[in-house]
């Protein structure tokens, strides 16, 4: 039997996944109580409720609040990666510490620790209350990871450019910024969208720290519909919008790594 080509292998995994959702579906549609499905999360008037206000605050603050996480994570990150190669133990020391402390604790743990402990330890409240002092977190734990994703970037940049670089006479400092990082955010554009994709989820954590009205994400606003309303359509409603947000992204980040795949 001849080997598959990647294209029909790729084409069979599809065909696979496919399979694997008509199932599911063929399986809710047998099994589900639909009347109570109809009633639960289907009901006109909740749904019209929503609108336009989903948009206009839930998806909005969403989107904010992952911009800015994953902006603040992304320089925290930079200067972690590189402290993290330097020459010098005390930074690597620093960076590793902050690395693996983050990336050891939950998210979650860390977003309600900086709303409600860092407050009453050293008697300090962010800006924007407890939402900007659970967005520091997320940016924290971002910082984390992005931090390992773009050291393996910078590793990938072959030595000898670097090498190169300071025998035509660059500084170390313009070596980095002109040879090594632009070639390294090459390298991690994909991981890094994949990040943005996971910090989109994430700020769905910051519906645990409370909120003013104005200031609510999308499972936020998601929970305040529910007690309105007495109904689950509100969190139907929010997960058609994260999926409308998230389900682009990720298909961007996979024709992301088709393409570097090609470009090898």
């Amino acid at each position: 039997m001849p080997a598959l080509t990647r294209r029909q292998r790729r084409a069979a995994t599809h065909l696979g996944v496919y399979a694997v959702l008509a199932l599911l579906v063929l399986l809710l549609v047998l099994k589900a109580d639909w009347e109570a499905l109809k009633l639960n999360f289907a009901d006109g008037d909740t749904w019209r409720g929503q609108w336009p206000d989903i948009f206009l605050i839930g998806a909005k603050n969403t989107l904010f609040y992952t911009v800015i996480a994953f902006a603040g994570g992304l320089a925290l990150a930079l200067v972690l990666a590189l402290m993290k190669m330097s020459s010098v133990l005390g930074l690597r020391w620093i960076a590793i510490a902050w690395i693996e402390f983050f990336r050891g604790l939950p998210a979650l743990v860390v977003i309600l620790f900086m709303a409600f402990g860092v407050p009453l330890a050293f008697d300090w409240n962010a800006p924007g209350g407890t939402i900007g002092a659970g967005l520091i977190g997320l940016v924290f734990v971002a910082s984390a990871y992005m931090a390992e994703t773009l050291r393996a970037g910078i590793q990938a940049v072959p030595k000898g450019q670097t090498e190169a670089a300071r025998s035509l006479g660059m500084s170390s400092y313009r070596t980095t910024t002109s040879i090594v990082l632009p070639q390294a955010l090459r390298v991690v554009i994909p991981p890094l969208t994949n990040e943005g994709v996971l910090l989109l989820k994430d700020t769905s954590l910051l519906a645990f720290v409370g909120a003013q009205a104005s200031q609510v994400d999308l499972t936020a606003y998601g929970q305040q519909g529910i007690i309105e309303y007495a109904n689950s359509a509100p969190l139907l409603a929010i997960a058609l919008v994260y999926l409308a947000i998230s389900l682009p992204l990720t298909q961007l980040v996979a024709a992301l790594e088709r393409r570097q795949q090609r470009a090898r």
